[in-house]
């Protein structure tokens, strides 16, 4: 298994002659890798002649500073986990310097109101972060197609927004959220929290499946209402928001409307972690 640290290094080993024409798999990560990173690397094993895996913890992206210095990295355990998947992966771990090219900081993008809400909203900046890292790194690796877990489903709308925009001529391949046995959908955080608060962590699942069940007969007012007093009663996670959108343009939604796919995002803190989920309407 090839660890690469450099760009250079990296695009000499995928577009040399022995792998011209190969297509080539890419699933960026911040490392700490779990069962759902190793989902998408599977996928991108299996349609790719290539795989390529990132493990880069982008520091543009965290609002805050004390979340970045606490983020859980593990590169040897990472390496065990990927050859476990397949000894053919190249991991492509680059240092802050060599990503940004010595300017580490976020560029300004306008991706027509995806960005403002939400995450957006609670998380100033960080999409600027998210957006400025994935370009480089897609223009870095050059992948036939780039693989990205649902469980950042803003993040995954963004980031096919910023491909149409800049006009980057990589498909961008959703996957479906991996979860724990108890319905707490997997990520890397979720290592930070107690063996009470993980045990406890189906909480927000179940909250977001009867959120769905109600879809059905209730407005979105009263289903938003119903959320929040179901935290307020639990002692162990505080609702930071609940929003039911409009998938394609992530607008909150007003009405329900025929010929409209919504979803129930969910944003929550316990043991003062920061978690996120969803589920599709």
């Amino acid at each position: 298994m090839q660890v690469i640290h450099y760009k250079k290094e990296l695009q000499n080993v995928l577009f040399s002659k022995e792998n011209k024409n190969h297509t080539i798999g890419f699933v960026p990560t911040m490392g700490a890798l779990h069962k759902g990173h190793l989902s998408l690397v599977k996928r991108a094993v299996n349609d790719n002649d290539l795989t390529i895996v990132s493990i880069f913890i982008n520091p543009t992206q965290f609002d805050n500073k004390e979340d970045l210095e606490k983020y859980p990295t593990d590169l040897e355990k990472d390496i065990a986990l990927l050859k476990k998947v397949s000894s053919k992966i190249i991991i492509f771990a680059p240092s802050a310097t060599e990503m940004y090219n010595g300017n580490i900081s976020s560029k300004e993008f306008d991706f027509n109101g995806l960005e403002k809400v939400m995450e957006g909203e609670f998380r100033p900046g960080h999409f600027n972060g998210v957006a400025t890292i994935v370009e480089l790194l897609l223009l870095a690796v050059k992948p036939t197609k780039a693989y990205f877990g649902e469980k950042d489903f803003q993040q995954l709308q963004i980031i096919k927004k910023l491909v149409e925009l800049k006009k980057l001529p990589f498909q961008i391949i959703a996957c479906p959220i991996e979860r724990e046995s108890n319905g707490l959908a997997k990520s890397s955080r979720n290592q930070r929290l107690s063996k009470s608060t993980r045990e406890k962590g189906g909480f927000i699942f179940e909250t977001l499946k009867t959120a769905k069940s109600k879809f059905g007969t209730e407005n979105a007012n009263s289903i938003t209402e119903w959320v929040a007093e179901k935290f307020a009663a639990n002692e162990v996670f505080e609702l930071e928001y609940f929003q039911i959108a409009d998938t394609e343009t992530l607008t909150p939604i007003l009405k329900k409307q025929k010929n409209i796919k919504y979803r129930a995002f969910i944003a929550a803190y316990a043991d003062g972690i920061r978690l996120i989920d969803n589920i599709a309407l």
